[in-house]
């Protein structure tokens, strides 16, 4: 798809993950009646000088401090200036792009308050390519993602920096070069855009999006690896699956399957084969790999319902012109959906290092050590497997739930967090390892495949080869290996090696 046009409330994950993708974004404009009456009613609301939390009183604690109808822009734009603590790098653009759109796709819901030009001037960001810089520390993942959400709002008024082009620059000064002009905040709209989870939303979205990617490379190489150690596919039919009800296993199980169809590696060892079974990073690879693809889906269900929610506090409700204060900025759905995205990385790249560690193991290969044809004088593949284990291991130690951690803040107000920010953010590194692990066995199980010569694998798995080898050549001898994990990983993370395969996704 070439645009998205974002429908406020029924976003699909695929539409997500297309402007992740970085695909073009629009507000679908029959949203704009709801905006306009929840502005109208934050209007009347002020009108009536009762006392309403965000709109004329502090924030937090300070909820109990009344403000003057004089400084309702004040205390709008301080807000915003005041939260923009945050620290650490700038979170990757793809992230913080996404996060704009989850942020403009909830408050034109019109549950929020925000006028108009405010939704225009947030659609006016994504059409003309300014991301805000967000740093990517300072939230607990309740009372929304203040600190990153006020970075991305302190652009609306004119401070702060955005990556124009890959370059960062001032906000004003860009805002300016593309015709935009800053917002003077009107009562509610810097509390709106503070509050909600879409940053710890957008991190987990994209975590998932690359995890996906992870899992169907890890469907190749499972299956090229189950060629080169001459493996059975008979771990994979359909019928042992369909006992066990469980339905990632069936559908990987199937997946793989499908792979290996027509391999003439494994038609050469249907008889005579003296092993009665494989070893379970091969046989086990539905059971493993479908649990894994299980979990994704479901924190995929919960982040989709998370991004087309609205996570703001007050909510407008126009037709009786309350404000309704309540708890939904607190992000502890996107947190277990995090944690539930590290596990399965974490097992997704903890059996493709095993893989890696079998073939190559000549006692359990049958290929030659560490998959070179002169060991000894060569050393083959011993470090890159070395190198999988060692990202497989910070994967584990990355792997313990950000969820069952909690710190009080804002002088006990917010006494019960739940660390959504921090439990996504730290899937990017994962999902990273994941691949490079991942990578690493396409290139062994390639190697492993060569020694088999004339003899070919399926087509999908010769289609792949060949382009692992496009990229990298067989290793007849120790080169400089760093390039060739380079490519392979490359091939993982684009999506390339897996393109024009009916392989099993998370939606």
């Amino acid at each position: 798809m070439d645009t998205v046009t974002l429908r406020p409330g029924d976003v699909t994950l695929a539409e997500w993950r297309a402007i992740y993708r970085g695909v073009d974004v629009r507000l679908d404009p029959a949203s704009a009646p709801a905006i306009a009456a929840s502005a109208a009613s934050v209007g009347r609301i002020v009108a009536k000088g009762e006392p309403a939390y965000g709109i004329n009183t502090g924030f937090g604690k300070l909820a109990s401090v009344r403000i003057e109808a004089g400084d309702l822009a004040t205390l709008q734009r301080n807000i915003v200036l005041s939260h923009a603590a945050g620290v650490g790098e700038p979170s990757p653009i793809p992230v913080a792009r996404l996060m704009l759109a989850l942020k403009l796709a909830s408050l034109a819901q019109g549950a929020s308050g925000v006028a108009p030009a405010t939704i225009a001037l947030l659609e006016a960001l994504l059409a003309k390519g300014l991301t805000p810089v967000i740093p990517c520390q300072g939230s607990v993942g309740a009372s929304g993602d203040l600190a990153p959400l006020a970075h991305m709002a302190t652009v609306l008024i004119g401070v702060g920096e955005v990556f124009v082009g890959g370059e960062r620059r001032p906000a004003a000064e860009a805002l300016a070069a593309a015709g935009l002009t800053p917002l003077e905040l009107g009562p509610k709209e810097g509390l709106a855009l503070l509050n909600g989870t879409q940053f710890s939303t957008a991190n987990a979205l994209a975590a998932l999006f690359e995890a996906e990617r992870v899992f169907q490379a890890a469907l190749v190489t499972g299956a090229l690896s189950t060629e080169a150690a001459k493996g059975s596919d008979t771990p994979f039919d359909h019928r042992i699956h369909v006992l066990r009800r469980q339905p990632g296993q069936i559908e990987t199980g199937d997946a793989l399957r499908r792979l290996m169809a027509g391999s003439a590696i494994r038609a050469s060892h249907l008889k005579d084969d003296e092993r009665v079974q494989d070893p379970y990073c091969l046989r086990c690879q539905p059971q493993v790999m479908g649990a894994a693809l299980d979990v994704l889906r479901q924190a995929a269900t919960t982040l989709g319902y998370e991004a087309n929610g609205v996570s703001d506090n007050p909510l407008i409700f126009s037709d009786t012109d309350e404000a309704l204060s309540g708890g939904n900025f607190h992000a502890e759905p996107v947190a277990f959906a995090a944690d539930m995205i590290a596990l399965a990385i974490c097992e997704i790249g903890s059996l493709a290092e095993r893989r890696v560690a079998m073939l190559v193991d000549p006692a359990l290969s049958g290929l030659p050590a560490f998959l070179t044809p002169k060991p000894g004088l060569n050393s083959g593949f011993m470090i890159p497997q070395v190198t999988a284990a060692a990202l497989v291991s910070e994967n584990k130690q990355m792997a313990y739930p950000a969820s069952v951690d909690s710190i009080p803040t804002s002088a006990n107000q917010e006494d019960h967090v739940s660390m959504a920010a921090h439990g996504a953010r730290r899937l990017h590194a994962m999902a990273q390892n994941a691949a490079s692990v991942v990578g690493i066995e396409l290139l062994a199980a390639a190697q492993g495949c060569d020694f088999h010569a004339p003899l070919r694998s399926s087509n999908p798995l010769e289609a792949a080869r060949a382009r692992v080898r496009a990229e990298v050549p067989h290793l007849s001898d120790d080169r400089h290996f760093h390039p060739d994990l380079v490519a392979a990983i490359a091939l993982v993370r684009s999506g390339a090696l897996t393109e024009n395969l009916d392989l099993p996704g998370v939606a």
